[in-house]
């Protein structure tokens, strides 16, 4: 049979998509380095020149993720018409639609819990200067008023984030409802917006 040789950006690529789906089919911790080898029909010599450990396969996979995410939401800004306060409103509502089979559901099951906080770190550290600029934004059509937008931002996402995720623990339903309305006025007062301007988080 003759030998496949392949582009070094198209093998790597097939390696991280094929490491995606086995760490969410037979979660993280129990797949190894020989499991993409048998799956992608390579020799170990060929994987390793890639990436050296599974460790640095699962931040190309996180990064891989984030940025496909990211694309989508910078789109989004581009597309969306009206001041900073209806781009966020966009972003937020957008970002409430992920389905329980995408990606990001499937981490939330037991075994992923290390591919789940990397993603959520990663997301964070590129969506948070997004909303700053948002934020900024907003301050510069009066909308907003605060000197630190970035670190609004993160404080904002890294809160909701962390106390929203049934991921990271099983909050009861009754934890999510009392934050939820407790988040709009919340961040309302952070940015100093007009008053019910982030009340439709509640509805989401």
């Amino acid at each position: 049979m003759k030998r496949i040789v392949k582009k070094p950006t198209e093998r790597r690529a097939e390696i991280i998509k094929t490491a995606r789906d086995l760490f969410l089919a037979k979660d993280y911790d129990k797949t190894t380095m020989q499991d993409f080898m048998n799956h992608l029909g390579i020799a170990k010599g060929t994987i390793y020149h890639y990436f050296k450990s599974k460790e640095e396969l699962l931040e190309a996979v996180i990064e891989d993720i984030v940025n496909q995410h990211f694309e989508k939401v910078q789109i989004l800004i581009q597309e969306t018409k009206g001041n900073a306060l209806e781009k966020i409103q966009a972003l937020v509502t957008e970002g409430s639609k992920v389905p329980a089979t995408s990606v990001l559901g499937q981490l939330h099951e037991r075994g992923n819990e290390a591919m789940h906080t990397r993603l959520l770190v990663a997301t964070l550290m590129k969506q948070a200067p997004l909303y700053a600029k948002l934020i900024q934004q907003g301050c510069e059509e009066g909308l907003f008023q605060t000197h630190a937008p970035l670190e609004c931002a993160e404080f904002i996402l890294s809160g909701i984030q962390f106390l929203t995720d049934l991921g990271i623990s099983p909050w009861t339903q009754e934890d999510l409802s009392r934050r939820t309305k407790a988040f709009p006025k919340l961040i309302e007062r952070l940015l100093q917006a007009p008053t019910d301007s982030f009340k439709f988080i509640e509805y989401l």
